[in-house]
């Protein structure tokens, strides 16, 4: 989620009062995220936030009813603009099944470096989506279950798995998860991005992969 993170001069400007309360909403979810990834779910207070986002604390009441609705819904935007990109990147934003002769291994192979360069890009909101989500409780947990779920469905369709395939994504999915959260809470945006290739490598081999869609000759 890339977004200014300055404060709104002071005196008269020309944002309507819409655009002004989305700029707090922005400012104070980058804040959260940046404060958690130097303090942690639990030690991350509101006051933390506030001074961070250069809000005043009546502000973040107007918004967030508590640290946590403001968590979840960083939350929310880290899950959005990951599955957003990927959608964009795979021409799946419709919810269709990629289509054309590209083999199923190269869309994923895309596809995967966009979730790495994502992670990489943005290390404070990755830490939120990988690692404090566990500090956060059931309802963060529900939530994250949830948008790996999503991002099974377009992993499967990608590589063109059948229904009976669809636990192996579940797998890959969920190892995947676990092998970047490592350099996630090290900062080491190099080592996500040479897993693309080892990811790759592997469901090339390990998944019932189908061949490569020909047009039949005329």
């Amino acid at each position: 989620m890339s977004v200014p993170t300055e404060q709104l001069p002071r005196g008269r400007h020309h944002l309507s009062r819409e655009e002004v309360r989305a700029s707090q909403r922005q400012r104070m979810q980058l804040a959260i995220a940046a404060a958690m990834a130097d303090k942690g779910y639990a030690a991350t207070s509101v006051a933390d936030v506030i001074k961070r986002a250069g809000v005043s604390r009546e502000t973040f009441y107007q918004q967030f009813s508590s640290k946590l609705d403001c968590f979840m819904s960083a939350f929310d935007v880290a899950g959005q603009v990951l599955l957003a990109r990927l959608d964009d990147t795979t021409g799946d934003a419709a919810g269709d099944a990629a289509a054309g002769p590209e083999a199923p291994i190269d869309r994923f192979d895309r596809a995967v470096g966009v979730y790495l360069e994502s992670l990489a890009a943005q290390p404070a909101l990755a830490r939120v989506f990988l690692v404090e989500v566990y500090a956060a409780g059931p309802e963060a947990m529900a939530r994250r279950t949830a948008i790996q779920g999503a991002i099974v469905d377009r992993m499967a369709r990608l590589l063109d798995l059948s229904d009976d395939d669809r636990f192996a994504c579940e797998v890959l999915v969920a190892g995947v998860g676990a092998l970047v959260t490592g350099p996630v809470i090290a900062g080491d945006a190099a080592a996500l991005l040479r897993l693309r290739t080892r990811l790759v490598d592997l469901v090339h081999r390990a998944l019932p992969l189908r061949p490569t869609p020909t047009e039949e000759p005329s």
